[in-house]
C-alpha cells in the first residue's frame, strides 16, 4: 500500500510527487509508534481469543435440554451427569451442579447452580476490562506522541537558520500526527471489538439463564 505526499508544488512549473511505503510512515512515527503496535497486538490477541471462547461457550446442542429432562424424569441422574460431563459449555456445568445437588432443598440447588454462573460468567469476561482499557489509552498515547513530535518539530523549526522551508515545518507535523491516527485506528477497532464481545457475553448468559429455569421448573415438575 502506498501513500502519495505531495512535496514542492511547483518545482520549474512541474508537480513531483514522493511516495512512501505504510512501513516508512509509521516509522516515521517516531518510538511512541512502539506502545501503540503493542497494544495493537495484544487487542488482536483478546479478540480472536474471545471470539473462539465466546463462540465455543454458545455451542450448546438443541437436544441437550430434552435429553436432561428425559433422563431425570426417568431417575437417571447418572446417565444426565455423563451427558453434561460430556457437553464442554456453561450450561452444561451449570445443569451438570444442579443435577449433582438433586434431593437437596430447592433453594440449594438454585444457590448452587448460581455460584458456577458467577464463575462461567467471569471466565467468559476475561480479559474484556483490558480490550476496554485499550481502547481509551491508545489514542492517548497517540496524542502523546504527537505532543512530544510537535515539540521536536519546533525545536528543529528553532534551530534553523533563515527562512523555515514549507518542507521542514509540513514533514515534522506530519510526521507528529501519525501517532494520533495510528492510536485513534487502534483505539476505535478496539472500542468496536469491545461492544461486539460484550453483546456476545450478553446473549451467552442469557442463554444460560433460560437454560437454568428450565432445569429448577422441571425440578418442580410434580412426579407422575
Amino acid at each position: 500500500m502506498l501513500i502519495s505526499v505531495m512535496q514542492d508544488p511547483i518545482v520549474e512549473g512541474l508537480e513531483s510527487e514522493e511516495s512512501i511505503s505504510l512501513l516508512e510512515l509509521l516509522t516515521n512515527g517516531g518510538y511512541m509508534m512502539i506502545p501503540i503496535l503493542l497494544l495493537w497486538m495484544v487487542a488482536i490477541y483478546i479478540f480472536v481469543e474471545r471470539t473462539r471462547t465466546l463462540g465455543a461457550a454458545a455451542k450448546t446442542p438443541e437436544s441437550f435440554k430434552d435429553q436432561i429432562r428425559s433422563l431425570v424424569i426417568s431417575g437417571d441422574i447418572g446417565g444426565a451427569q455423563v451427558l453434561c460431563g460430556k457437553t464442554d459449555t456453561p450450561v452444561a456445568r451449570m445443569i451438570e451442579k444442579g443435577i449433582s445437588r438433586i434431593g437437596n432443598p430447592l433453594k440449594n440447588i438454585e444457590v448452587s447452580i448460581e455460584n458456577v454462573g458467577k464463575l462461567e460468567i467471569y471466565r467468559l469476561e476475561k480479559n474484556l476490562n483490558l480490550l476496554a482499557t485499550i481502547s481509551g489509552a491508545a489514542p492517548m498515547i497517540g496524542f502523546l506522541g504527537t505532543v512530544t513530535g510537535m515539540i521536536q518539530a519546533f525545536i528543529a523549526i528553532a534551530q534553523e537558520e533563515g527562512a523555515v522551508s514549507p518542507k521542514l515545518l509540513s514533514s515534522g507535523i506530519y510526521e507528529a500526527m501519525i501517532t494520533t491516527a495510528a492510536g485513534l485506528f487502534v483505539g476505535i477497532l478496539a472500542y468496536l471489538g469491545y461492544n461486539y464481545l460484550v453483546s456476545k457475553v450478553a446473549k451467552v448468559i442469557h442463554t444460560m439463564e433460560f437454560n437454568v429455569i428450565d432445569f429448577i421448573d422441571l425440578l418442580q415438575e410434580p412426579k407422575k
